[in-house]
């Protein structure tokens, strides 16, 4: 399968590389150090699941790339829109993109874009970042996707890429409902950010101080209460199954948005507890601790303060 992987960040770069390793014909469209470092030492995958370093297909502009498959969107949410029109040309080839951005409005953003029948939307569960520039740090047991299409259907596309995922050992599995995948994994996702960035630290303080689990915990339910409020399949018992999935996260863990704020990088708190805080307006739905979140990281939202 032809393959193209925009953003070879944690979620790109680990599962690029797997798909690479399997033969499959992948091409990472990267920037910066990154790209540098993969175009003269290859990929490396740090991983707890197995390591591994291979030479890699590596292009700065999706328009290097002459035709694909799959595309895996990867990039960090605010470059959503400039990355999607780099791959007009490879959509109106008839590729297909597989969004595993963070959050639960990345399809609707790149469809707005290259149109909506162009966009698979997906989630992605694994603990990787950037660790050096060519280098993917992973840790744990999991990585996983898990991707559909809207009317959940097993479509031809669906089914190929699926086919892809595992023949490069990758844990993959169509969803039969994208839209609960999505917002199950936003309940967590982004109380996670949220209380970590706060804390500046990992999700073990977090959990095990009485004071600050009550927000975690209200967190979790405003999501969820959110959700149901939009029509998504949830309810209340949703929300009791991610604290507890969270409970089991290893203590040491830090979400994505932690890393980019210790970095000094751009937060992804627009589209996190920020969405959460907008859609709840709109909705008329009460997110107090999504709003304290929002709020007290948005002096870091465009990275480091200006002095």
């Amino acid at each position: 399968m032809k393959i193209a992987v925009m953003g070879p960040g944690g979620v790109g770069g680990y599962f690029g590389a797997r798909l690479a390793a399997a033969k499959h014909d992948v091409t990472f469209v990267a920037r910066g150090a990154h790209l540098e470092a993969m175009r003269r030492e290859g990929l490396r995958l740090d991983s707890e699941i197995g390591g591994l370093t291979l030479p890699v297909k590596v292009a700065a502009h999706a328009r290097e790339i002459a035709a694909a498959d799959a595309i895996m969107f990867t990039v960090k949410l605010g470059d959503t829109e400039a990355a999607a029109e780099q791959l007009r040309g490879l959509v109106a080839q008839g590729a297909t993109v597989f969004t595993f951005q963070n959050g639960i409005e990345s399809a609707e953003r790149i469809g707005r874009v290259l149109g909506a029948e162009s966009v698979v939307a997906g989630a992605a569960r694994i603990n990787a970042q950037i660790s050096a520039p060519g280098v993917i740090t992973q840790r744990g047991a999991f990585a996983s996707l898990e991707f559909g299409e809207a009317d959940r259907t097993h479509s031809a596309r669906t089914t190929a890429f699926l086919e892809a995922c595992k023949s490069a050992g990758i844990s993959a599995a169509l969803s039969p409902d994208i839209a609960r995948t999505l917002w199950l994994k936003f309940a967590m996702l982004a109380p996670m950010s949220g209380l970590t960035a706060l804390t500046r630290g990992p999700i073990g303080p977090v959990r095990a101080d009485p004071q600050a689990r009550q927000l975690l915990e209200a967190a979790v339910r405003e999501v969820v209460a959110l959700g149901m409020a939009e029509g998504v399949n949830l309810e209340p018992a949703d929300a009791e199954a991610v604290i507890t999935t969270i409970d089991g996260l290893h203590p040491a863990m830090l979400a994505s948005m932690c890393h980019d704020l210790l970095a000094h990088r751009k937060l992804e708190i627009a589209g996190l507890s920020g969405a959460v805080l907008r859609r709840g307006r709109a909705r008329g739905v009460a997110v107090p601790t999504h709003t304290f979140i929002t709020q007290a990281l948005s002096l870091f939202a465009d990275g480091k303060p200006k002095l």
